[in-house]
């Protein structure tokens, strides 16, 4: 199943070179494990709540490639490129299955709430 890594950055106020070394050797990390990019350095549209900063959402085959690249050496080589000039929270989420249909969460609640 489709998995995602999903970061909500809050960069510092004035770019760093060392981005833009991090930004060119990105996807070479990724590439080994099928990583995607399916949003990158978007300013979102807030419809509630804050949201400061920008969102990038990474597509990969599935958890076990998501959890591989993470902690792969390339990528831990590159990461403090990163980590040391632009804040942010980053998690590993699995996508859902073809043809998910929230009413089956719903009845899933509903039985459990009454148990």
């Amino acid at each position: 199943m489709t998995a995602f890594g999903i970061a909500h950055l809050r960069p510092a106020a004035a770019p760093h070179p060392d981005i833009a070394v991090y930004l060119e050797k990105i996807q070479a990390t990724m590439d080994p494990f099928g990583g995607r990019f399916r949003v990158h350095n978007a300013k979102v549209e807030v419809r509630e709540g804050s949201w400061p900063g920008f969102v990038v959402v990474i597509e990969f085959p599935d958890m076990d490639a998501a959890r591989a690249w993470y902690d792969s050496p390339a990528y831990q080589e590159i990461l403090p490129l990163r980590t040391r000039h632009i804040e942010g929270d980053v998690v590993l989420v699995p996508g859902v299955a073809d043809g998910y249909d929230a009413a089956g969460t719903a009845a899933d609640r509903r039985a459990a709430a009454v148990r």
